[in-house]
């Protein structure tokens, strides 16, 4: 009788959220996080969630990779279709989660990233819990979350302290979040997102192939 080797369950995609306040860092941990992935075998692939906004696009960004740039009509349109999953406004702009990409990955075994606020979250929330894990990043102090800002040099002082005031307000739904983890050291954050992300892909309600495999023995 020979010993069973290399087995591989086949398991569910889950919708990875990353939240902070502009500036906090999860933007950078996000693109850090799918490069640590980029060469991972099939079973372990993750990919950037693409939002749909009305907003302009930035110097560098692209149509279609860093989101799907609309006018307000088409947007309105996808909310009346029920083609978004979540979507809200922020700083004035609209942003919204197309449905059939996401659903698309995850039935399939893809895990897809989320870089949105909590306004999002919580729409995703109420419609998709099984399949979502949400991790709230803190800045170190809200001094050092000022100087990232400006650091950052894109927005004008009215914008930074705009940012500022809305800081606390999304800082104050950290409790709505399954991990909170403190943004002090960009490496160390990174590798606690990485090893929730591995346990979040162990459980048992996201082992689709675990009941066959049992079957099998």
């Amino acid at each position: 009788m020979s010993l069973q080797s290399n087995v591989e369950l086949k398991r569910r995609g889950l919708m990875f959220i990353l939240s902070s306040p502009s500036g906090a860092g999860k933007t950078t941990l996000s693109r850090r996080l799918l490069e640590s992935y980029k060469d991972a075998a099939a079973h372990e692939t993750i990919v950037m969630s693409i939002s749909v906004t009305t907003r302009p696009a930035r110097p560098g960004e692209v149509d279609g990779s860093d989101y799907f740039f609309v006018d307000n009509a088409r947007y309105q349109q996808m909310v009346e279709n029920g083609e978004l999953l979540e979507h809200a406004k922020v700083f004035d702009h609209q942003y919204g989660t197309p449905a059939k990409f996401v659903h698309d990955h995850i039935s399939r075994g893809t895990d897809v990233l989320f870089d949105i606020d909590w306004q999002g979250t919580h729409q995703l929330a109420e419609k998709n819990r099984d399949d979502l894990v949400s991790i709230f990043i803190l800045p170190p102090s809200l001094i050092e979350l000022e100087r990232r800002l400006k650091a950052r040099a894109q927005d004008s002082a009215e914008v930074v302290a705009g940012r500022m005031t809305k800081a606390m307000a999304e800082i104050s739904h950290w409790q709505e979040y399954d991990y909170v983890l403190i943004n002090q050291d960009l490496e160390q954050t990174l590798e606690k997102i990485d090893s929730i992300l591995k346990a979040e892909r162990l459980k048992r309600t996201r082992q689709d192939g675990l009941a066959e495999f049992i079957g099998s023995l």
